[in-house]
């Protein structure tokens, strides 16, 4: 039986992938990594790698693609297949670090009280910017990792992989999302034209939340990926 390892987004946790778990558990033994105990890309590598299986595939939603990314530079014997979903290897700009920076400053000082509603709304499709029920499972998890991850998480540094990606040599699975209005399609282009076994793949009508917007399309995605690639 394989093992997939599913990494999560920015103040987002394992419940991600609620609306996919029995769908998924079809492909193999499950594993959720977390990204909440660190502040470097590294040091979140290296906490997954430690607590994963042997060897298994690996997906990573949005900030977990960078992790996954370090992962499978970091241990190219122990990933089997790499999924990046929603995801960049851009380094952050000089206006990101300073905008991050000034958000750390502020949070340090105040009560956490979850992520403000237009960074919610962002995070989905336009024409579901005022789904409740999203919005409130968003808002859960955030609310649930707390004001130490929120800082933990906002202090990670994304340098950036992109010149490293043709080193990655399994199968590779790139996933964007039409309407996404946090990582563009030409982001995930980028990555899917360097790596060299990679396949590329647009979920339309969605916004940055994938899992949870497109569940079933994501899995027939994943589900497609895995066979073709005799994973």
């Amino acid at each position: 039986m394989r093992d997939l390892v599913f990494l999560p987004g920015f103040m987002l946790n394992a419940s991600l992938w609620d609306d996919m778990r029995g769908d998924l558990a079809t492909l193999g033994t499950l594993h959720f990594g977390d990204l909440g105990q660190d502040n470097s890309l590294d040091a979140m590598a290296e906490r997954v790698l430690a607590n994963a299986p042997e060897k298994f595939l690996l997906f990573g939603f949005s900030m977990g693609g960078f992790v996954a990314q370090t992962i499978a530079l970091k241990a190219p014997h122990r990933v089997l297949g790499l999924g990046l979903l929603n995801t960049s290897s851009r380094p952050q700009s000089a206006q990101e670090s300073a905008a991050t920076l000034a958000q750390i400053a502020l949070a340090e000082k105040a009560p956490f009280k979850g992520l403000t509603s237009r960074a919610l709304a962002s995070s989905l499709h336009p024409d579901r910017a005022g789904d409740t029920a999203l919005l409130q499972r968003l808002q859960a998890m955030a609310l649930h990792n707390g004001k130490d991850v929120f800082l933990r998480q906002l202090s990670t540094l994304r340098d950036g992989s992109y010149a490293d990606l043709h080193r990655i040599d399994c199968p590779a699975l790139i996933v964007a999302s039409d309407a996404d209005r946090l990582r563009t399609v030409e982001e995930s282009e980028e990555m899917a034209q360097r790596i060299p076994a990679a396949r590329f793949e647009v979920v339309r009508d969605c916004g940055h939340m994938t899992p949870m917007e497109k569940p079933q399309e994501l899995f027939s995605i994943i589900r497609d990926w895995i066979a073709a690639s005799e994973l």
